[in-house]
């Protein structure tokens, strides 16, 4: 396994996981579901939503199969699949500068990506103030491994406690 961790901006409240070759625009994959699953998934792109619109911290682990379940860890945690046929994934905040942004190495061809995010009360109830201390940072754990294709699925949904 290798494991990167990472402190990224969620502008527009997400962050962009994609083949280094994509051209892929997300926009079109922002469905109503899409919202509310927090998970935009294209074919070479995905986009992953956030509860707060400043730096997340930001885990990603490369690994050689599926990992276990420890979704009772975390808040939210939905998967889907991705062709990277570089064998490159790229990494970033939203409005990042691509060129500039972390590349993984992973097994060229289809993926499988599981998003786990955390600490998602505490960042929301900070908002912009939220990445001021890594305390009340949101954090994200990116898990990549090859995989055939499979229908992105939540696998624990998180619901705000309403004020």
């Amino acid at each position: 396994m290798i494991s990167t961790e990472l402190e990224l901006f969620a502008d527009y409240y997400q962050i962009h996981l994609f083949d280094d070759g994509s051209v892929t625009d997300l926009g079109d994959a922002w469905t109503e579901e899409a919202v509310l699953d927090h998970l935009a998934v294209s074919m070479d792109a995905m986009a992953v939503g956030t509860t707060v619109n400043v730096n997340v911290a930001v885990t990603v682990e490369v690994l050689e199969a599926a990992p276990e379940d420890d979704s009772a860890e975390f808040d939210h945690v939905v998967e889907g699949s991705l062709q990277v046929p570089s064998g490159r994934l790229v990494v970033m905040g939203c409005t990042d500068y691509a060129a500039e942004a972390a590349r993984f190495g992973v097994a060229a061809g289809q993926v499988r990506v599981r998003a786990a995010r955390g600490n998602l009360a505490e960042a929301g109830r900070l908002g912009i103030d939220s990445d001021d201390d890594p305390a009340t940072m949101e954090r994200l754990r990116l898990q990549v491994w090859p995989a055939p294709h499979a229908d992105s699925v939540v696998i624990k949904r998180w619901k705000p406690l309403k004020a």
